[in-house]
């Protein structure tokens, strides 16, 4: 199983079918929490739906060549979130990241130190030339993540998602290899293709 250990609390790895329980009880625990942003939340009813959304992830792996889109987010040994790429297009490698956690995981700097490795991952193994974060534009919380990583507000899309009884639109962020390299120069030695050396 693909894992990446962040630090002793954190670590990064592949989804499989035996965390679906864990995955729902996970989201259905949040829920009232992550109802303001996350449309999709009322399709998660049963232990099933957590494994079919697994099994969705697991199947991913053929559009990337066998690398994980998506990961369990892990805290203490205990499932925290999730975060990975919702979204790659080949033609123009970009890919469009997604992220949640569990109220209870709130706080910690665990999602911070996720994307950091993910924005890594995105550009080093999946060989993207642009990553792209969209974020409901009064979720604050969440905007401040790409903007603390050097991300570039692009613009707004109007009316982008659907929340249960209103629209609400998304900041697009993104950011690009040679800004990731650039940004990450003095404390990373990268070579041009965004392998670390």
């Amino acid at each position: 199983m693909l894992e990446y250990k962040l630090n002793d609390e954190i670590t990064l790895r592949m989804f499989n079918t035996d965390d679906a329980e864990e995955l729902f009880k996970l989201t259905i625990a949040s829920k009232p929490y992550l109802r303001e942003w996350l449309g999709w939340l009322d399709y998660i009813e049963t232990v099933e739906d957590s494994k079919r959304n697994i099994e969705g992830r697991i199947n991913g792996l053929i559009e990337t060549g066998g690398r994980p889109k998506s990961f369990a987010l892990m805290y203490k040994g205990e499932l925290a979130g999730t975060i990975g790429f919702n979204d790659i297009d080949r033609g123009i490698q970009c890919g469009t990241i997604g992220y949640w956690l569990g109220q209870e995981f709130q706080g910690k700097g665990i999602m911070s130190q996720a994307l950091e490795a993910i924005i890594e991952y995105g550009f080093r193994d999946l060989k993207l030339n642009k990553i792209e974060i969209r974020v409901a534009i009064e979720n604050v919380k969440s905007r401040a993540l790409p903007e603390r990583f050097g991300f570039t507000e692009e613009g707004v899309i109007r009316d982008a998602e659907w929340l249960y009884d209103h629209y609400v639109d998304h900041v697009v962020y993104g950011l690009l290899r040679h800004e990731y390299l650039q940004l990450n120069h003095r404390s990373k030695a990268y070579d041009e293709a965004g392998n670390r050396m």
